[in-house]
């Protein structure tokens, strides 16, 4: 499966920008599909998730830093997540990445480790 993520750009503080992720490839299944961030010089740490369930209606998650200020949202028929960030700080510049989860897990997937591909990256410049 590839994904390829988009949206990313400079922006001044205060202001939003919404990230998209296509999925594409031959006969993939998604269980989930996350948002992970890395600063430069940080670790790469985990922004928010979705589970794909038709029938759960898509269950989030998201870090507490983002708590307020991000929504992320997905349409099933273009395998395509999303994330609208608002109230952007200078602390969220990074490198966002997406990433997704092929398998079924009764936990909340937000580690690294829980999610078996990944996009390129876009990244997202906030100015003070």
């Amino acid at each position: 499966v590839q994904l390829q993520a988009s949206g990313g750009g400079l922006v001044q503080a205060g202001d939003s920008l919404r990230l998209s992720c296509a999925a594409s490839g031959r006969s993939f299944t998604t269980y989930a599909m996350g948002w992970f961030r890395q600063a430069p010089g940080k670790e790469r740490e985990f922004v928010a998730v979705i589970n794909w369930s038709t029938w759960s209606g898509g269950i989030t998650s998201y870090a507490d830093s983002m708590k307020g200020r991000a929504t992320i949202s997905r349409d099933n028929a273009k395998n395509t997540v999303y994330l609208q960030m608002n109230s952007l700080k200078p602390e969220d510049t990074a490198v966002y990445y997406c990433a997704l989860r092929d398998s079924y897990t009764a936990i909340v997937p937000r580690r690294e480790g829980d999610f078996g591909s990944w996009g390129q990256g876009t990244l997202v410049t906030v100015s003070s």
